[in-house]
Order: C-alpha cells, then structure tokens, then sequence
C-alpha cells in the first residue's frame, strides 16, 4: 500500500502532466498532428506510477503513435471524441502483469483524452471555416466573372452577326472571283466559330434562355455512355457506372442537362490514362441529385483547383483546349441553383462533383 507521500507524489506527476499536456496542444501545430501525439505520449509516461513499465499509444484516423509495444493484456484505454461520436482511443499499456493501474490513472486518460478532442474539434472546426471563406471568395469571383462575361458576350453578338451577315452578301457579288469567294468562306468560317465561343461564354454566364420540365436523369446519363462508349475503347480507357435509382427526376433543361454528363465524362476521359477507369455515380437524397465523375489522372493543383471553373482556363497543350468546356458546365449549374466543386482524389486522380436540386 502506498504512502501517503507516494500517494502525493502520484498526484503532483498527474497534475504536473495535465499542466504539460495543456500547453503541448496550446502550441500545437495542426499540420503536425504525429508529432502532437508523440509529445503527449512521452509525457503521459513520465506521470504514471511505474514508467519504465508503461507504454502509450495514441491513435486517431490515420495517425497513430506510440512510446513502444504492447507485451500485455493488462491496460487502460479512453475514447478520442470528436463532435460525440468516437474518432480515435488512447492506450496505456503495464508489461509487468504483477502491476497494477492506480484508479486515479484512469481520470488521467480519460482527462487526456478529452484534452485532445477538443483540441481536434477547435481544429476541423478552424479548416472548415477557411474552406467556407475559400469557396465563398471562389463564388464571388466567379460571380463577378460571369457579369463581366455577360456583358462582353453581349456586346460581340452584334458585330459578329454584322460579319456574318455583310460576309454572306459580299460573296453574292463575288461569285465568279473564286480566290475572293475563298477568303470569305474564311472569314464566315471563323466568325461562326467565334459566335460559338461567345454562346460558350453565354452558359458560363447564365445568359442562354432554358427550357426547364421534369425529368429521369437516369436515361440520359446512359444514353451519353453509350454514346461515348467508342471513345472509350479509342482511348483505352475503362469505365463503371453506379446508379442509385432507375428513375430520378428534377426540373431541367434537357439539352443543357446533356452538356453536363458529356462535358464531364469527355474531361475525364481525356485525363485518365490507357487502362485507367472512369467512375460515373449518381445518387439523390430527399432534395437533391449528386452527380459524381471521378478519373485516374493526374490531379489538379492548388492553382487549378482555383481557376478550373473560369473561361479560358486550361491544363490541356496549346491547340487542345480551349478552356470553355467546364466554365460551361459552371454556368448551366449555377443556371438551375445547383453546385459543382473538383476535389483530388487520396490516391490519384480528381472528382467534379455535381449537385442539382429536384
């Protein structure tokens, strides 16, 4: 039986640990989450009765920690909650089974382990806040993006319409001048292209007029499968389709509805490599359908993250792209009051994740 100085001695390590444990997490630094518990851990060795006995281990997702093995059954553990619901445990092991825990030993871990959740919980909660503010900036930008898209495309319409048209009556008049008639074939040519540029930069913008009605989005992604179905075998490039539901309706413009799958699933085609695979999920809660497309590539980077979504913005060599494809795709989304977002995948690959209200 222990002294009542050994009991006080046990009581001042404790104490002295709680206070260490305290300041470990007041200056933790969130992206060093391995090293935050290896500190704790080597403290909360030091304060248990018999050190050279015990052993800790911390573990929480996929970070985990510990002071050496465990060469007994004889332990203590404390659950690592994170918003009520358990996320990780912390252990502390005696490899000498003739020992025994103190029962104020349990108060300590259980007392630690409360420490770290909520020093976990301030930090999900602290990322969650700047995700928000990032993807509200994004928003603005975006927003302001498509008003001063709005307004170029508006004002190019009538010169280009003037072109076409002026063009057209230029070549009635040349008609046995085959090297003029040439060149004006060429100026049409370019003019058309460039009003199906300005009609790109109108979706972005949310300009184009709509034709909304309910309908099964699940025959349409199907019908831009098999569509695609030869580009696929083209590229060398597997796919897998994961549908909920054989019938999953919401109020949309069919057309544009059609631009979204195909605009995604080509992007995704484009940047998996030979033998990778593309994964086309859909599912739908009581007020949404989410619309997810997920390929092997290469991923994108913080800077495309940002940008992906604006006009003009491409990660495609020159002469491949011409940066339009997901911007309208953006703007048809944000047309029907929906969202779409791109996230890296863990392992390789990206995600566009589209979300369309019922």
């Amino acid at each position: 039986m222990n002294s009542p100085e050994d009991a006080l001695r046990e009581r001042i390590k404790e104490l002295t640990c709680l206070y260490e444990v305290s300041s470990i997490l007041v200056n933790a630094n969130p992206e060093e989450q391995e090293e935050t518990f290896r500190a704790i851990s080597l403290c909360l060795k030091r304060a248990f009765q018999y050190p050279e006995f015990t052993e800790i281990k911390i573990q929480q997702g996929e970070t985990s920690t510990n002071t050496g093995d465990f060469k007994t059954d004889n332990f203590l553990k404390a659950s690592i909650n994170l918003f009520n619901k358990e996320e990780g445990i912390l252990q502390v092991g005696l490899n000498k089974k003739e020992l025994l825990f103190l029962a104020e030993e349990q108060q300590l871990i259980d007392n630690i382990a409360l420490k770290i959740g909520d020093f976990l919980e301030r930090v999900a909660i602290k990322r969650s806040e700047t995700l928000l503010k990032q993807q509200m900036e994004r928003a603005d930008r975006l927003s302001i993006l498509g008003e001063l898209t709005a307004g170029i495309a508006h004002e190019l319409n009538t010169p280009l319409a003037n072109i076409l048209g002026f063009s057209e009556l230029l070549k009635d008049n040349f008609e046995d001048d085959k090297e003029t008639v040439a060149d004006l074939d060429k100026i049409i040519k370019n003019a058309i292209f460039s009003r199906e540029v300005v009609k790109k930069l109108m979706f972005f913008a949310c300009a184009m007029p709509q034709e909304k009605k309910k309908i099964n989005i699940v025959p349409h992604i199907n019908d831009a499968i098999n569509l695609l179905d030869a580009t696929f075998r083209k590229e060398r490039v597997k796919y897998i389709v994961k549908i909920q539901e054989e019938e999953m309706f919401l109020r949309a413009d069919t057309v544009q509805i059609t631009q979204i799958i195909f605009n995604l699933i080509i992007n995704a085609i484009y940047f998996t490599p030979e033998e990778g695979l593309v994964t086309v999920e859909v599912h739908e809660d009581s007020n949404t359908i989410v619309l997810k497309i997920i390929d092997e590539g290469p991923g994108l980077t913080e800077d495309a993250l940002e940008k992906v979504f604006q006009p003009f913005f491409t990660t495609k060599p020159t002469g491949e792209g011409s940066g339009l494809g997901l911007s309208v795709v953006h703007g048809i989304v944000a047309s029907h009051q929906g969202t779409i977002s791109a996230e890296n995948n863990s392992d390789k690959g990206a995600t566009f994740i589209v979300s369309l209200p019922k």
